[in-house]
C-alpha cells in the first residue's frame, strides 16, 4: 500500500518501484488521501484553461485512474480535501476543512479501514517533513505512523466500524528525491557535456539546512522507468512533458541510477540492511 496527498505524488514517488512489483503479481493498492483541489495548473500549456480551472476536481481525478491503470495497481481515495501549498511571509491560514486541520486520529481511522481491508504487508508514505513542506504531506506522513498501529488496535479503533483488526509488517518512507542520486545524475550529465536541471536544486540544498535521510533500501527498477515516466505524464495539469521532470537522457538514469530509494522506519520483521527489497524479512517468514 501506497500513501500519497494528492493524485500525480504515486507518480514521482516509487511508480517504478510499484509497476516493478505489480509485474511479479504483487497487489499494489495507492491510497490518495486528498482530490488535488486545489492545486495549480502547473503545465504551462494548460493554463488559462477555463473547463480545466472550474472542473480541477474532475480532470484530477480523470488523470489519476489514466495513471492507475498505466501502473496496474488499485487505488481508493480517502476524500479529504486539499489544503493548498501556502505562499507568503507570514505564511496565511489553512482553508477551514482541508486535510492538514483535520483531527489526526479521526483522519487516521479512515486509513485504518483502507489497511484492515487492504491487508497490506507494506506501507510507503512520506517521513515527518513531507518529503517537502506542504502541509497535506506533512499530514499524510502523521496519519500514516498512527494508521500503521491503530490498524492492530481494535480499541481504539473498534472493529465494528472499522474492521477486523490488523497488523502491517513494514512501513517505508519514499526518499527517491535524495542527495545522492541528484548529484550522481547531475556530474553524469556534465561529464558528457550535458545540461544538468540539478544545479539549482543543489544549490538550494547546500543553501538549507535540511538534513540528510538514511537511505536503507534500493529498489532496481530501471526497466520501469517508461512507465513511470507516462503515468506521471497522465497528470497533464501537473506535468509539463517537456519540463525538467524529464531533462535527463533515459540511458543515463538506467545507467547511473538504476533503483528507488527508501527509508525503512517501521519493521515487525528481521532484515539485514540495506535491502533491494520492501518485502525483505517477509519473503523468508512467509
Amino acid at each position: 500500500m501506497a500513501v500519497h496527498a494528492h493524485p500525480d505524488d504515486e507518480s514521482s514517488k516509487g511508480a517504478a518501484t510499484m509497476a516493478k512489483y505489480v509485474s511479479e503479481g504483487v497487489d499494489v493498492l495507492v491510497v490518495t488521501c486528498t482530490g488535488g483541489e486545489r492545486g495549480s495548473i502547473l503545465n504551462p500549456k494548460l493554463q488559462g484553461d477555463k473547463y480545466i480551472e472550474e472542473h480541477i476536481h474532475e480532470v484530477r481525478k480523470k488523470e489519476m485512474d489514466e495513471a492507475r491503470e498505466i501502473l496496474g495497481v488499485r487505488q481508493e481515495w480517502l476524500g479529504f480535501v486539499d489544503s493548498g501549498l501556502p505562499e507568503g511571509d507570514p505564511l496565511p491560514p489553512l482553508p477551514g476543512g482541508c486535510f492538514a486541520l483535520e483531527d489526526v486520529d479521526k483522519a487516521a481511522g479512515e486509513l485504518v479501514k483502507q489497511i484492515r481491508a487492504f491487508r497490506p504487508q507494506v506501507i510507503t508514505t512520506y517521513d515527518e517533513n513531507g518529503g517537502y513542506p506542504h502541509p497535506d504531506h506533512i499530514m499524510t506522513h502523521k496519519i500514516s505512523m498512527v494508521a500503521f498501529e491503530g490498524a492492530a488496535d481494535a480499541e481504539k479503533y473498534p472493529e465494528t466500524e472499522f474492521g477486523p483488526a490488523y497488523q502491517p509488517q513494514k512501513l517505508y518512507y519514499n526518499q527517491g528525491f535524495n542527495r545522492q542520486r541528484t548529484e550522481a545524475l547531475h556530474h553524469a550529465l556534465l561529464d558528457r557535456g550535458l545540461e544538468s536541471p540539478y544545479e539549482d536544486w543543489l544549490k538550494r540544498w547546500n543553501d538549507s539546512e535540511r538534513v540528510e535521510r538514511t537511505l536503507t533500501t534500493h529498489i532496481p527498477c530501471a526497466e520501469f522507468f517508461e512507465i513511470r515516466d507516462k503515468a506521471l505524464i497522465a497528470h497533464a495539469t501537473q506535468i509539463d512533458p517537456d519540463g525538467g521532470w524529464f531533462k535527463v537522457p533515459m540511458e543515463i538514469q538506467k545507467e547511473v541510477w538504476p533503483t528507488e530509494e527508501y527509508e525503512l522506519a517501521k519493521s515487525l520483521v528481521d532484515t539485514s540492511l540495506p535491502e533491494d527489497d520492501l518485502f525483505a524479512g517477509i519473503r523468508d517468514n512467509a
